[in-house]
């Protein structure tokens, strides 16, 4: 079970830290992710959270320079992104759409931009993070 965890300023870290590509146009980064029969992966995340900085380089960060798509989606900000209805909104007000308040939160979109699997809230073991993920991404990909 996820855990409500934002890092506080004394704990976020930086340099070097894995990034991951914003989300511009979510019906793009849809069609590419189910071009390779996988959920689109997007990831919510808090600037400073020290959870979002692990699961990033530990897991996420990884697995997207493999292929996997995931982008990223900044609570708070409001940078433009074209929502799956091809209109235009920006980071935080998707965050406060998918009623997101607990960082990290990954979400697994198909067809339609409909999720296709559990969200993974907020922060998990390290030990139990991969397994989750995997869990999530075999789900989502039986939904495609």
């Amino acid at each position: 079970m996820g855990v409500s965890l934002c890092a506080t300023p004394a704990l976020a870290q930086s340099g070097g830290a894995a990034t991951l590509p914003a989300a511009q146009s979510l019906p793009d980064e849809l069609a590419r992710a189910l071009k390779n029969k996988q959920p689109l992966i997007v990831m919510v995340s808090l600037d400073g959270c020290v959870f979002c900085r692990q699961a990033r380089q530990s897991h996420l960060s990884p697995m997207q320079k493999t292929g996997t798509v995931i982008v990223q989606v900044d609570m708070r900000q409001n940078q433009p992104v074209l929502d799956f209805a091809g209109k235009l909104t920006t980071h935080d007000q998707l965050t406060r759409q998918w009623k997101i308040s607990i960082t990290p939160t990954l979400l697994f979109f198909g067809p339609g931009g409909k999720e296709v699997a559990e969200r993974m809230e907020g922060a998990y073991l390290p030990d139990f993070y991969g397994p989750y993920l995997e869990e999530r991404i075999v789900q989502g990909r039986k939904a495609i």
